[in-house]
Protein backbone atom coordinates (compact mmCIF):
# COMPACT_ATOMS: atom_id res chain seq x y z
CA UNK A 1 0.00 0.00 0.00
CA UNK A 2 1.39 3.15 -1.22
CA UNK A 3 1.90 5.87 1.66
CA UNK A 4 1.15 9.66 0.87
CA UNK A 5 2.39 12.05 3.34
CA UNK A 6 -0.03 13.79 6.13
CA UNK A 7 -0.10 17.35 4.63
CA UNK A 8 -1.23 15.62 1.63
CA UNK A 9 -4.03 13.83 3.68
CA UNK A 10 -4.88 16.92 5.04
CA UNK A 11 -4.99 19.15 1.97
CA UNK A 12 -7.36 16.19 0.17
CA UNK A 13 -9.34 16.48 3.44
CA UNK A 14 -9.66 20.29 2.80
CA UNK A 15 -10.75 20.22 -0.70
CA UNK A 16 -13.19 17.22 -0.03
CA UNK A 17 -14.71 19.64 3.32
CA UNK A 18 -14.56 22.73 0.33
CA UNK A 19 -16.20 20.71 -2.24
CA UNK A 20 -19.38 19.41 -0.39
CA UNK A 21 -19.94 22.48 1.60
CA UNK A 22 -19.84 24.87 -1.64
CA UNK A 23 -22.15 21.85 -3.57
CA UNK A 24 -24.79 21.91 -0.55
CA UNK A 25 -24.62 25.39 -0.29
CA UNK A 26 -26.20 26.15 -3.31
CA UNK A 27 -29.20 24.07 -1.72
CA UNK A 28 -29.02 26.02 1.73
CA UNK A 29 -27.39 29.26 1.59
CA UNK A 30 -27.76 29.15 5.83
CA UNK A 31 -24.78 26.54 5.87
CA UNK A 32 -20.86 28.06 6.08
CA UNK A 33 -18.13 26.91 4.17
CA UNK A 34 -15.86 24.54 6.41
CA UNK A 35 -11.86 25.37 5.64
CA UNK A 36 -9.48 22.88 7.17
CA UNK A 37 -5.37 24.65 7.46
CA UNK A 38 -3.10 21.98 7.53
CA UNK A 39 -0.49 23.72 9.66
CA UNK A 40 -3.23 23.39 12.26
CA UNK A 41 -4.33 19.81 11.61
CA UNK A 42 -0.91 18.52 11.41
CA UNK A 43 -0.47 20.88 14.85
CA UNK A 44 -3.63 19.45 16.49
CA UNK A 45 -1.80 15.36 15.65
CA UNK A 46 1.47 16.53 16.97
CA UNK A 47 -0.10 17.66 20.03
CA UNK A 48 -2.01 14.43 20.27
CA UNK A 49 1.40 12.56 20.36
CA UNK A 50 2.75 15.32 23.06
CA UNK A 51 0.09 14.66 25.74
CA UNK A 52 0.10 11.00 25.69
CA UNK A 53 4.03 10.61 25.49
CA UNK A 54 4.21 13.17 28.55
CA UNK A 55 1.21 11.74 30.33
CA UNK A 56 2.81 8.27 29.90
CA UNK A 57 6.22 9.33 31.69
CA UNK A 58 4.65 10.89 34.12
CA UNK A 59 1.92 7.93 35.36
CA UNK A 60 5.21 5.56 35.01
CA UNK A 61 7.38 7.35 37.19
CA UNK A 62 4.37 7.05 39.97
CA UNK A 63 4.22 3.66 39.25
CA UNK A 64 7.68 2.66 39.64
CA UNK A 65 8.06 4.86 42.58
CA UNK A 66 5.08 3.91 44.75
CA UNK A 67 2.68 0.70 43.09
CA UNK A 68 6.09 -1.46 42.16
CA UNK A 69 8.07 -0.43 44.92
CA UNK A 70 10.82 2.17 45.76
CA UNK A 71 14.50 0.52 45.61
CA UNK A 72 13.10 -2.34 43.90
CA UNK A 73 15.08 -4.19 41.28
CA UNK A 74 12.98 -3.14 38.08
CA UNK A 75 14.40 -2.39 34.77
CA UNK A 76 13.33 1.28 34.73
CA UNK A 77 11.91 4.05 31.78
CA UNK A 78 14.40 6.73 33.23
CA UNK A 79 18.33 6.00 32.55
CA UNK A 80 20.62 8.00 35.00
CA UNK A 81 20.32 11.61 33.44
CA UNK A 82 16.40 11.22 35.28
CA UNK A 83 17.04 12.32 38.57
CA UNK A 84 14.20 11.38 41.23
CA UNK A 85 13.27 12.81 44.02
CA UNK A 86 10.90 11.49 46.59
CA UNK A 87 10.43 13.40 49.67
CA UNK A 88 7.77 12.50 52.65
CA UNK A 89 5.40 15.75 53.99
CA UNK A 90 3.32 14.22 56.37
CA UNK A 91 1.15 12.28 55.09
CA UNK A 92 1.59 13.25 51.34
CA UNK A 93 4.62 12.70 49.19
CA UNK A 94 6.22 14.94 46.81
CA UNK A 95 8.20 13.84 43.44
CA UNK A 96 10.85 15.58 42.29
CA UNK A 97 11.27 13.85 38.72
CA UNK A 98 14.36 15.77 36.98
CA UNK A 99 15.36 15.51 33.69
CA UNK A 100 18.15 17.93 33.14
CA UNK A 101 18.92 20.26 30.29
CA UNK A 102 18.72 17.06 28.24
CA UNK A 103 17.88 13.37 28.72
CA UNK A 104 17.01 10.58 26.31
CA UNK A 105 14.76 8.30 27.64
CA UNK A 106 15.14 4.38 27.53
CA UNK A 107 12.37 4.27 24.99
CA UNK A 108 13.73 6.90 22.59
CA UNK A 109 11.95 10.42 23.54
CA UNK A 110 14.39 13.59 24.53
CA UNK A 111 12.85 15.30 27.21
CA UNK A 112 13.92 18.21 29.77
CA UNK A 113 12.55 20.51 32.79
CA UNK A 114 11.31 18.40 35.40
CA UNK A 115 7.82 16.94 36.33
CA UNK A 116 6.36 17.31 40.09
CA UNK A 117 3.96 14.92 41.45
CA UNK A 118 2.16 15.12 44.75
CA UNK A 119 0.02 12.89 46.42
CA UNK A 120 -1.73 11.30 49.96
CA UNK A 121 -2.15 7.97 50.99
CA UNK A 122 -4.11 4.90 49.42
CA UNK A 123 -7.72 5.54 50.50
CA UNK A 124 -10.05 2.92 49.80
CA UNK A 125 -7.85 1.34 47.06
CA UNK A 126 -7.04 4.67 45.26
CA UNK A 127 -4.50 7.39 45.22
CA UNK A 128 -5.48 10.83 43.87
CA UNK A 129 -2.20 12.64 42.52
CA UNK A 130 -1.85 15.87 41.59
CA UNK A 131 0.54 16.76 38.89
CA UNK A 132 1.94 20.25 37.28
CA UNK A 133 4.96 20.61 34.46
CA UNK A 134 7.93 22.70 34.91
CA UNK A 135 9.33 23.88 31.97
CA UNK A 136 9.08 20.40 30.17
CA UNK A 137 10.25 19.75 27.35
CA UNK A 138 9.03 16.60 25.35
CA UNK A 139 10.92 16.25 21.36
CA UNK A 140 11.27 19.80 21.04
CA UNK A 141 7.48 20.54 22.36
CA UNK A 142 7.42 22.77 25.38
CA UNK A 143 4.31 21.46 27.85
CA UNK A 144 3.17 23.54 30.72
CA UNK A 145 0.32 23.13 33.12
CA UNK A 146 -0.80 19.90 34.87
CA UNK A 147 -4.14 18.86 36.55
CA UNK A 148 -4.63 15.26 38.42
CA UNK A 149 -5.43 11.49 38.04
CA UNK A 150 -6.82 9.38 40.29
CA UNK A 151 -4.98 6.50 40.25
CA UNK A 152 -6.87 3.13 40.93
CA UNK A 153 -4.65 -0.41 42.26
CA UNK A 154 -7.91 -2.37 40.61
CA UNK A 155 -10.59 -1.45 38.45
CA UNK A 156 -13.67 -3.39 37.59
CA UNK A 157 -11.46 -5.81 35.37
CA UNK A 158 -8.98 -5.84 38.57
CA UNK A 159 -6.38 -3.92 36.30
CA UNK A 160 -4.69 -0.66 37.55
CA UNK A 161 -6.07 2.54 36.12
CA UNK A 162 -5.84 5.76 36.29
CA UNK A 163 -8.70 8.60 34.96
CA UNK A 164 -7.03 11.72 34.76
CA UNK A 165 -8.40 15.44 34.44
CA UNK A 166 -6.12 17.49 31.64
CA UNK A 167 -5.01 21.06 31.31
CA UNK A 168 -2.10 21.62 29.50
CA UNK A 169 -0.13 24.07 26.99
CA UNK A 170 2.10 23.06 24.26
CA UNK A 171 4.60 24.96 22.43
CA UNK A 172 5.74 24.32 18.72
CA UNK A 173 9.24 24.88 17.27
CA UNK A 174 9.74 27.81 14.80
CA UNK A 175 6.16 29.43 15.54
CA UNK A 176 4.82 31.32 17.74
CA UNK A 177 1.22 29.26 18.15
CA UNK A 178 1.02 27.34 21.27
CA UNK A 179 -2.25 25.15 21.75
CA UNK A 180 -4.17 24.42 24.92
CA UNK A 181 -5.73 20.95 25.47
CA UNK A 182 -8.48 19.92 27.75
CA UNK A 183 -10.45 17.05 28.60
CA UNK A 184 -10.36 13.82 30.18
CA UNK A 185 -8.47 10.46 29.89
CA UNK A 186 -9.01 6.83 31.23
CA UNK A 187 -5.95 4.24 30.91
CA UNK A 188 -6.46 0.58 32.23
CA UNK A 189 -2.82 -0.87 32.72
CA UNK A 190 -3.91 -4.61 30.69
CA UNK A 191 -0.57 -6.20 30.28
CA UNK A 192 2.63 -6.04 32.29
CA UNK A 193 1.36 -5.46 35.75
CA UNK A 194 3.92 -6.53 38.57
CA UNK A 195 6.69 -7.56 36.28
CA UNK A 196 8.96 -5.18 37.08
CA UNK A 197 10.00 -3.99 33.56
CA UNK A 198 8.27 -1.08 31.33
CA UNK A 199 8.73 -2.70 27.94
CA UNK A 200 5.58 -5.17 28.45
CA UNK A 201 3.09 -2.66 29.23
CA UNK A 202 0.26 -2.24 27.71
CA UNK A 203 -2.23 0.69 27.95
CA UNK A 204 -6.04 0.92 26.71
CA UNK A 205 -6.98 4.24 26.30
CA UNK A 206 -10.60 5.84 26.33
CA UNK A 207 -11.81 9.62 26.52
CA UNK A 208 -12.45 12.96 24.98
CA UNK A 209 -10.36 16.23 24.78
CA UNK A 210 -10.68 19.53 23.20
CA UNK A 211 -7.94 21.74 21.55
CA UNK A 212 -7.22 25.11 21.00
CA UNK A 213 -4.80 27.01 19.41
CA UNK A 214 -4.08 30.71 19.85
CA UNK A 215 -4.77 31.39 16.16
CA UNK A 216 -8.54 30.29 16.86
CA UNK A 217 -8.05 26.97 15.41
CA UNK A 218 -10.27 24.54 17.53
CA UNK A 219 -11.00 20.70 17.63
CA UNK A 220 -12.26 18.05 19.33
CA UNK A 221 -11.11 14.49 19.86
CA UNK A 222 -12.97 11.84 21.08
CA UNK A 223 -11.93 7.98 21.13
CA UNK A 224 -14.31 5.61 19.41
CA UNK A 225 -12.46 2.51 19.41
CA UNK A 226 -9.93 2.31 22.20
CA UNK A 227 -6.81 3.08 21.64
CA UNK A 228 -3.54 1.35 22.80
CA UNK A 229 -0.22 2.10 23.88
CA UNK A 230 2.73 0.07 24.06
CA UNK A 231 5.42 1.58 26.68
CA UNK A 232 8.19 0.34 24.47
CA UNK A 233 6.52 1.94 21.59
CA UNK A 234 7.03 5.26 20.56
CA UNK A 235 3.81 5.74 18.97
CA UNK A 236 -0.03 4.43 19.40
CA UNK A 237 -0.97 1.06 17.74
CA UNK A 238 -4.49 0.30 17.51
CA UNK A 239 -7.80 2.08 18.29
CA UNK A 240 -9.68 4.99 16.52
CA UNK A 241 -9.61 8.91 17.27
CA UNK A 242 -13.13 10.30 16.07
CA UNK A 243 -12.06 13.99 15.41
CA UNK A 244 -14.56 17.45 14.61
CA UNK A 245 -14.32 20.06 13.26
CA UNK A 246 -16.66 23.51 12.55
CA UNK A 247 -19.40 20.68 12.16
CA UNK A 248 -17.38 17.73 10.14
CA UNK A 249 -16.03 14.59 11.44
CA UNK A 250 -13.33 12.75 10.24
CA UNK A 251 -11.30 9.91 12.04
CA UNK A 252 -7.87 8.54 12.35
CA UNK A 253 -7.01 5.05 12.71
CA UNK A 254 -3.81 3.60 14.50
CA UNK A 255 -3.83 0.45 13.06
CA UNK A 256 -3.98 -3.33 14.62
CA UNK A 257 -1.50 -3.54 17.22
CA UNK A 258 2.00 -3.15 15.79
CA UNK A 259 4.46 -1.26 16.64
CA UNK A 260 4.88 1.09 13.37
CA UNK A 261 4.52 4.66 12.77
CA UNK A 262 1.82 4.26 9.89
CA UNK A 263 -1.68 5.09 10.86
CA UNK A 264 -5.27 5.77 8.08
CA UNK A 265 -6.93 9.07 8.05
CA UNK A 266 -10.78 8.15 7.26
CA UNK A 267 -13.18 11.17 5.76
CA UNK A 268 -16.02 10.60 4.14
CA UNK A 269 -16.00 6.67 3.56
CA UNK A 270 -12.40 7.17 1.77
CA UNK A 271 -9.19 6.18 3.34
CA UNK A 272 -6.20 7.82 3.15
CA UNK A 273 -2.79 5.64 4.59
CA UNK A 274 0.04 8.27 6.20
CA UNK A 275 3.13 8.11 8.21
CA UNK A 276 3.23 9.52 11.53
CA UNK A 277 5.85 12.15 12.24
Amino acid sequence: MKLIPFRLIVAIFTIGIFLFTSCDKEDNDTKEEVNFNSDNSARAARMDNVAEGTFNIMEQAFVEIEVEGRGTNQLSLFPECTEITVSIQGNNVLVLIDFGDSCTLNNGNVVSGSIILDYGPLVGGTYTVTYIYNDFIFNDNGVSGGGEFLYEIANQNGNPQSTLNESIAVSFPNTTITGTRNGLRVSEWVEGVGSGTWLDNVYHVTGNWQTEFTNGFERSGEVTETLVRKLSCRYLVAGRLEVSQDGVTAAIDFGDGECDNKAVFIYNGQEYPFTMN
